[in-house]
């Protein structure tokens, strides 16, 4: 792998800013978030009057406290354009979720937000080790998702060259990759493993392509996953985190220095850390649900959103911007099963200290009688002869020990679990009966 260090004068001013300043101009723009969603929005003008308070209560960041949350369901119930805070012809563009589970969550752009965007994301390349000139693969998906619009303006506002390939046709990406000689990568986590097994399926070491780093988001991946994408594939990999709602990719990113946990941009992405159960701010270090505020999007501002990751902030290291430590999980995708919490990535953790058994894995809930079953499935490495049954006690041993569940596990031969066409993996299948 080669280290790829900033050089005295990358970084932005703000980047090396103090604390004192980066938070007066954290107030500064907070004001004027919260006036411009309340004079603009009929939502939040709503909802800050019923909940008793008013922008110019707003005298420091603690204040933010008093001002009610936003949700998901918040956009839903606006749809589609109920939250934008200016007029639809200011918006130069609308991406949207999938609605897989409701309606689609609509966010919009005018192009001063998107020029914000393409900046945080360019930042987010170069604290990844990223310079004008490098060729930049990416594997994310185009379209509604954030993913790889998001990215590309990044790309090409940083200067480099961009690929944008977007998700699926692996043996395509394998071949670009081998012919363009592209020196980073972004793309899910889980599909970067899909390239390096495409790369083997093909007889290529994928240690030896010209790909120096890899930018990985859209999903939770675990330090144990890094290794494993670092070891196989001979690149740096770095964490970057986004949700639609409040930006897209580019909201917080890993430095390559230190990869000690990505690096909230916030000058533009108030953080605060609550208690996912009372709504109370936790103090830094402690960890709860992430909630984010945005203090200088026009189109679509974004008051105390509950992102439902969990996670803690973390002191500044390589810039002067607190961190997020790893996702521990999501407040609403944990898993009950007969009274204990799950979250895939505990399992994942298990999965990966097993030297037998590929990262590829899919827990299925299913009900038996009035109780909760949970199977895990799994893969198998190549190329070596198991004790296919002892590793699968194993691993059940494991789970339940360390999380306290009973589960099946059942062992599959390699590239036995489906995989995504568009690089998001589907860790849980939930076959239980709707609404009961």
């Amino acid at each position: 792998m080669v280290q790829r260090m900033p050089q005295p004068g990358d970084l932005e001013p703000i980047e090396r800013a103090s604390r004192d300043e980066l938070q007066a101009l954290q107030l500064e723009r907070l004001k004027w978030s919260l006036r411009h969603a309340y004079d603009n929005v009929a939502h939040y003008r709503r909802a800050f009057d019923e909940a008793g308070v008013h922008p110019d209560d707003l005298e420091s960041l603690a204040d933010l406290a008093k001002f009610p949350f936003t949700d998901k369901k918040t956009l839903r119930d606006n749809y589609p354009f109920g939250l934008f805070a200016v007029p639809r012809e200011q918006v130069v563009r609308v991406h949207a979720s999938s609605g897989t589970t409701g309606k689609p969550t609509v966010v919009g752009y005018t192009q001063h937000d998107i020029d914000t965007w393409a900046g945080v994301v360019a930042r987010s390349i170069r604290a990844a080790g990223g310079r004008p000139g490098d060729m930049v693969h990416i594997a994310y998906g185009y379209g509604l998702f954030t993913g790889g619009l998001g990215a590309h303006y990044g790309a090409e506002r940083l200067g480099c060259t961009v690929v944008p390939m977007s998700g699926g046709q692996t043996e395509k990406q394998v071949q670009l990759i081998q012919d363009f000689q592209p020196s980073i990568i972004m793309v899910t986590p889980s599909y970067m493993l899909n390239i390096v097994e495409e790369f083997k399926r093909q007889g290529l070491d994928p240690a030896a392509s010209s790909l120096q780093v890899g930018i990985f988001g859209a999903e939770p991946w675990t330090d144990a996953m890094r290794r494993e994408i670092e070891e196989r594939a001979g690149i740096d990999a770095v964490d970057i985190y986004g949700l639609s709602e409040v930006m897209g990719p580019g909201v917080a990113s890993e430095c390559i220095e230190s990869k000690d946990g990505p690096v909230i941009w916030e000058d533009h992405f108030y953080p605060e850390i609550i208690d996912p159960d009372t709504g109370e701010v936790l103090p830094d270090g402690a960890k709860g649900e992430l909630v984010f505020t945005s203090l200088t999007k026009e189109a679509l501002p974004i008051i105390r959103y509950r992102t439902r990751d969990l996670t803690r902030l973390l002191a500044p290291t390589s810039r002067s911007m607190r961190r997020m430590g790893r996702i521990g999980g999501r407040s609403d995708d944990m898993l009950i099963i007969r009274g204990v919490n799950v979250f895939p990535s505990q399992v994942e953790e298990l999965i990966l200290q097993m030297p037998a058994l590929a990262p590829q894995y899919q827990l299925v809930v299913t009900r038996d009688g009035h109780l909760d079953a949970l199977a895990v499935l799994c893969e198998l490495r190549d190329g070596a002869a198991h004790d296919v049954a002892a590793l699968a006690r194993d691993l059940q041993h494991r789970i339940k020990t360390y999380i306290g569940v009973t589960t099946t596990v059942t062992l599959l031969p390699p590239q036995g679990i489906e995989r995504s066409a568009t690089g998001k993996a589907r860790r849980v299948v939930d076959k239980r009966p709707k609404n009961t």
